[in-house]
């Protein structure tokens, strides 16, 4: 049974995503709620892992909650649209969920969709009921409405400061550990078996340039990240270590990579 009947619902597209929201009455006013399990399919989200974070998380378990969503098919049985209860989020609260997930832990193949949803998601979907939300009745109410959104605004930048407080000190931690294993690198001679010289230089100018596309996205510094998905995904500590017969799969998931934050059919 789901704790919120919507008055209203709507749906918004973005990007070529159809993102549901409804409007409930809490009180006196109406509050927008955006259901979650839609967006963690478009993202590719496992959703049992998100559900277990919201519960975590003593702020966000404290804006969702469970509201009847009305699907665009009908019920042959009862001739009427199904409904189906969906764990839902206070609109201003949306990006607090989106930026709790981390971009360089995704696969990359949707990293760049989730930085444009936690870039513009709630920026679009505010817009979208702002603009079509009927005239308050009162001066009190549109005075009411100011200030939430005020509110909602502060709740954001503090969430967008404390997010690149801690990814910051990420990055520090990452860069000194990159400058210390080049180092050790600098030390060790590859085993016969690794790619030569010439074929090592072509992977390290791949990656950098993945590395500077994908930094014109974040504007944040992306070596450390890239190198380090490259590493983990072919289980090596250093391009220079990897296996000769795996040249041309490494370059082709960098090539992958590029083409997806480009658009260049050959940058390599």
């Amino acid at each position: 049974m789901s704790d919120l009947i919507p008055v209203e619902q709507r749906t918004v597209l973005f990007y070529d995503d159809e993102i549901t929201a409804v409007v409930v009455q809490s009180g006196a006013e109406h509050v927008v709620y955006v259901p979650l399990r839609p967006i963690c399919d478009y993202l590719g989200l496992d959703w049992s892992a998100q559900t277990r974070r919201i519960q975590r998380d003593d702020v966000l378990a404290d804006v969702v909650m469970s509201v009847a969503i009305t699907a665009t098919d009908i019920d042959p049985d009862s001739r009427r649209p199904r409904t189906s209860d969906m764990l839902a989020i206070r609109l201003e609260f949306l990006n607090g969920w989106l930026f709790g997930v981390n971009a360089r832990r995704v696969k990359p193949e949707i990293r760049a969709k989730l930085l444009a949803y936690q870039r513009e998601c709630y920026t679009v979907l505010a817009r979208h009921f702002t603009a079509v939300s009927p005239a308050p009745s009162s001066a009190s109410s549109a005075l009411m409405q100011v200030r939430e959104m005020g509110l909602a605004i502060v709740r954001m930048a503090e969430e967008q400061m404390e997010f690149d407080r801690r990814l910051a000190g990420a990055e520090t931690a990452v860069s000194g550990l990159d400058v210390r294993v080049q180092a050790l690198e600098a030390r060790l001679e590859p085993p016969a078996h690794a790619v030569t010289n010439e074929q090592a230089s072509q992977i390290s100018q791949a990656a950098k340039a993945v590395a500077i596309a994908l930094g014109k996205q974040t504007k944040r510094n992306e070596f450390g990240g890239v190198y380090g998905e490259m590493y983990r995904k072919f289980g090596i500590t250093s391009y220079k270590l990897l296996p000769a017969r795996r040249f041309d799969e490494v370059m082709r998931w960098l090539s992958e990579w590029h083409q997806s934050l480009t658009s260049d059919d050959s940058p390599f």
